[in-house]
């Protein structure tokens, strides 16, 4: 084993502080060009003609930070949930006891609202709307959070008439009743994959204000597992939510 000013004939030289972490010999002697004396010690430093190509690097690599955790950077589109009616395809609603303590800590939304739509029929549809920055937070199992103790299986993705763009990711209870489902909306379009969206925006996310995403949730505990979504009072429940909410005029939307 060599040294950064010892046997060029080794390919590594040994990192004192890192132990079997191995720097090859070939980049330091260019990279690290330049000597110093600091205390009667010799020393080698980055050389100079690598410092712009550096600081360059470094500076990008703190435009995230300092967009993010500094400045946190957002966009505020002017929608909000409150917007959506009390009353839908004819059910009226009731709030629920909720706690917004827990929509912040599960989903880190301030902007959300739950009700319960209720039929003449004796239908009870659960509605939930939150709007999050943290897009992991909605779209990763948002029904274990929202139906906790409720045992689902995901059937797939299923397409409402007149909607055909809008992907409804489908539950079906293991149970004999019980239905959910839910949509993902992010900058005005509908998400399918929200696992691929989110890796093919990074890059731009790291370099630009954030995004809000909306989580659209209904569930019916009364209806046969086995009955139709399309054809399901949840999801006209959730047609009218969706039109309601893209349909409002925005709020003063700021940047």
């Amino acid at each position: 084993v060599g040294s950064l000013e010892g046997d060029r004939h080794y390919r590594y030289v040994m990192a004192h502080y890192l132990r079997v972490v191995y720097l090859c010999d070939s980049f330091t002697c260019y990279f690290l060009a330049r000597s110093c004396t600091q205390k009667g010690r010799t020393r080698t430093v980055i050389s100079a003609r690598f410092a712009i190509v550096v600081s360059i690097l470094l500076t990008i690599a703190l435009i995230p930070t300092i967009v993010h955790e500094y400045i946190g950077a957002k966009v505020d589109d002017g929608l909000r949930v409150k917007t959506i009616s009390t009353t839908l395809a004819g059910f009226s609603s009731n709030a629920t006891n909720r706690r917004a303590t827990w929509v912040k800590e599960t989903f880190d939304s301030h902007d959300w609202m739950e009700r319960r739509y209720i039929g003449t029929g004796g239908e009870n549809i659960l509605l939930f709307v939150a709007r999050s920055y943290d897009l992991k937070r909605l779209y990763h199992h948002p029904e274990i959070g929202i139906l906790r103790g409720v045992n689902l299986k995901k059937e797939g993705i299923k397409k409402l008439p007149g909607m055909p763009g809008v992907p409804i990711h489908v539950f079906k209870s293991r149970t004999e009743k019980g239905l959910a489902a839910y949509v993902l909306l992010y900058d005005r379009r509908f998400i399918e994959y929200p696992i691929l969206h989110q890796i093919l925006t990074s890059v731009e996310l790291l370099f630009s204000p954030r995004k809000p995403m909306t989580l659209f949730f209904v569930y019916d505990g009364l209806i046969r597992h086995d009955a139709q979504f399309e054809q399901s009072p949840a999801a006209n429940i959730l047609a009218k939510a969706l039109n309601g909410f893209l349909s409002q005029k925005p709020e003063a939307a700021s940047r």
